[in-house]
């Protein structure tokens, strides 16, 4: 049996060619020494014969990518400008064939090709770990009921029942199901993370994650465009009346981005052997591989986790209230969804097609927590790629924001003004400008480019009543502490000095 095969040094980065004859001599001489480690041989082969350097794959020229979006403001523009750079970069990867953006486009990171919010793409036998984002499905999902009692015993409820802010759930406090009990801990990919997982069950982290509480009114029209549209299940659920409904915002956490670490190594070890000048953000895994196979299970295991995180959720908030769900409805929009041999990426996109029996793909798409939640039909627009928006979107980073408001007491009335009548809660006990609606596109705009472009068509509208986010989490370093009797006297003790030694000098 051979030490090496074509196979091996063709994978190594070696061109087939006459030089194998000599190669293979080579390796027959290690062998004969005794050699019997592939890896060992293989770095004794690369001393001996250097494997030319990969060549440039990335296309000389991006690919076009259509745009679902009308930007107005000088902010708009100058975002924009900088979603189009993003995405022409990213476009110049040769496995991509298609792109587009929607109307709550912005940028998301500063390296080359890094995939912009509101961006989606359609890659060819291909997985792109980077254009899914290390908060892999991140996803919305709502739960139909029948109120119990005030928006404001409901919301303490549902503080109990959720958790927000960096790290995970205290181990004395952890939540189980039975999500964590497939059989799926050996693959490559989830090994050694059951605990993690479980550690952040009913966990919703930080961020622009929420959950929301909100009202809808199921008309009989909206149950008629349900029953049309195939959707009988869910109209049959529900009756024309009012419904609270609770929303819940949130990806798989740690789990997901360990996932995602982990294929982006795959990734960028992957393109090292196919050419030079690839960008981190555009590496990818060939899906038809063993690692691609593997990624595209795991990605699978990570959807049904994190539903499993909602339920979780919605579960032990119904139970507090003495409630039931009447109906349940959620989507992903960072994730990637296959459709024939096309892998089809989002990053802060809602899925909007239609499935193989025609059906059209139902959503929600959050604006801010002072307006309604929209839920849609998609429209399947096959120009931009059958997705809508997963949300508003910014113009302006949260820093940026900020500077604007410098002062405390603009930040407080700009928080006031854009929370007003809704019951609004900041887990970590501080308020967070950026995740206000101040911080966000304007919410009437991004609606009626849906409709401009005819992405979705929306059959109801989940009007606000109170959010939980995570808010800042303090920082006690950064607060001013109280001062102790002992520092008090000092502090007066100096004082009297200072003003001794003022009186002195002015008598002299």
């Amino acid at each position: 049996m051979k030490l090496l095969t074509s196979e091996d040094l063709i994978a190594a980065g070696y061109d087939p060619g006459p030089a194998f004859k000599a190669m293979f001599e080579k390796i027959d001489e290690y062998q004969a020494r005794g050699i019997s480690d592939k890896k060992y041989a293989l770095k004794l082969l690369k001393r001996d014969f250097a494997p030319p350097p990969p060549k440039s794959v990335m296309r000389e020229k991006a690919i076009r990518f259509s745009e679902a979006i009308l930007p107005e403001s000088k902010e708009e523009k100058v975002n924009v400008a900088v979603v189009r750079k993003k995405m022409t970069e990213l476009l110049k990867t040769p496995v991509i064939a298609r792109g587009a953006i929607m109307p709550d486009a912005c940028p998301a990171g500063k390296a080359t090709a890094d995939i912009p919010v509101g961006g989606a793409i359609a890659v060819e036998n291909a997985i792109i770990p980077s254009a899914h984002s290390a908060d892999i499905c991140c996803s919305m999902f709502a739960t139909f009921y029948e109120e119990r009692s005030s928006v404001s015993k409901e919301m303490d409820a549902l503080v109990t029942s959720t958790r927000f802010g960096p790290g995970h759930r205290h181990l004395d406090d952890l939540v189980d199901d039975p999500v964590l009990d497939e059989d799926v801990w050996n693959n490559r990919f989830l090994y050694g993370m059951r605990d993690r997982a479980h550690a952040h069950l009913a966990d919703q982290g930080d961020g622009n994650h929420f959950a929301y509480m909100g009202e809808v009114d199921v008309t009989p029209e909206m149950l008629a465009m349900l029953r049309l549209t195939r959707h009988g299940d869910l109209a049959d659920s529900l009756s024309p009346k009012k419904y609270r409904v609770l929303v819940t915002h949130h990806g798989s956490r740690s789990l997901g981005a360990h996932v995602y670490k982990r294929g982006q190594a795959v990734a960028l070890k992957h393109v090292a052997r196919k050419g030079q000048h690839i960008p981190a953000a555009a590496a990818w895994i060939d899906a038809q591989s063993p690692e691609g196979r593997d990624y595209w299970d795991a990605l699978q295991y990570v959807a049904r986790w994190t539903k499993a995180n909602h339920r979780a959720i919605h579960r032990r908030f119904l139970e507090r209230i003495g409630s039931r769900a009447v109906a349940e409805v959620g989507n992903e929009h960072n994730f990637v969804w296959q459709r024939g041999d096309m892998f089809f990426h989002g990053k802060g996109a809602t899925p909007a097609w239609k499935d193989p029996d025609g059906r059209p793909q139902l959503g929600l798409i959050p604006l801010n927590m002072a307006e309604p939640i929209l839920l849609v039909l998609g429209a399947d627009q096959e120009e931009f790629l059958s997705f809508a928006p997963h949300g508003a979107g910014r113009n302006l980073s949260r820093t940026a924001l900020r500077k604007q408001f410098r002062d405390e007491a603009s930040r407080r009335h700009a928080i006031e003004k854009g929370t007003d009548g809704l019951d609004v809660r900041w887990f970590c006990g501080q308020p967070d400008l950026s995740e206000t609606p101040i911080a966000y596109k304007n919410a009437r705009a991004v609606k009626a480019q849906i409709a401009h472009f005819g992405l979705a068509e929306v059959v109801a509208e989940i009007r606000p009543l109170g959010c939980i986010m995570a808010g800042d989490v303090p920082k006690p370093w950064l607060r001013e502490k109280e001062l102790t009797p002992k520092q008090k006297r000092q502090i007066e003790h100096r004082k009297d000095r200072r003003k001794t030694r003022q009186e002195l000098h002015d008598e002299w």
